[in-house]
């Protein structure tokens, strides 16, 4: 992998994402057994969507498929905060761990919003035909 296609590994939102994909997967783990292809599964794959959404548009050619991947990521975070509320209304989360991971969704939510209006400043590439 060549340094510019990890520089999304620089973006403070993809760091703050990949930390929450991590402590989701191992609290997740406590998770009801009859929930692993239900919420335990979405959570996790929502979770995944947004780093994984930063690390395909920053590799991308172009300022609107960036735009499009941050978009998609703003929207899997959408996902995350909801999994979250409803674990802890379904008591697979405790108060203190929605409360901490309930912040860190709105950090990543207020960031990727950010990241999103800078590049859709960013100047489209005109095509040569």
């Amino acid at each position: 992998m060549t340094e510019s296609g990890a520089r999304y590994r620089n973006l403070a939102v993809w760091q703050h994402a990949h930390r929450l994909v991590i402590d989701l997967y191992r609290v997740s783990r406590s998770f009801p057994s009859e929930e692993r292809y239900g919420l335990t599964s979405q959570l996790r794959r929502a979770a995944s969507s947004i780093a994984m959404n930063l690390a395909e548009g920053a590799s991308g050619e172009s300022p609107g498929s960036y735009a499009v991947s941050v978009d998609h990521a703003l929207r899997s975070a959408g996902e995350v905060d909801y999994q979250l509320l409803l674990a802890r209304d379904l008591g697979y989360l405790d108060s203190e761990a929605y409360r901490r991971f309930a912040e860190e969704i709105r950090c990543i939510r207020a960031m990727l919003a950010k990241l999103y209006r800078a590049v859709k400043r960013l100047p489209r590439a005109t095509s040569a035909l």
